[in-house]
């Protein structure tokens, strides 16, 4: 069931990958809920729409939602070793 006020920032296939997109926004402060038919997870069927999954962000974050999900990064732009991070 979709919460009210809540918009599709974009659909995914399967749960796996919608929950990578979740993790994404996520690690940006956006809430977001995941909407799935049940019967595709426990069968995990994907015939007609069924293993689709809409990634649901609040409607006052869907611009910020999809800025983030419209960036890309290169190799060289992630800090592996995490240097830059000194908790690390």
């Amino acid at each position: 069931m979709r919460p009210k006020g809540w918009k599709i920032v974009c659909e995914e296939q399967g749960l796996a990958n919608a929950g990578i997109v979740a993790g994404r926004l996520e690690a940006e402060g956006i809430p977001v809920h995941l909407d799935y038919e049940v019967a595709s997870i426990i069968y995990g069927l994907t015939l007609d729409g069924l293993g689709r999954v809409n990634v649901l962000v609040p409607e006052d974050r869907l611009s910020a939602a999809r800025r983030i999900l419209e960036e890309t990064y290169q190799e060289e732009d992630l800090d592996w070793r995490g240097e830059g991070n000194p908790g690390k």
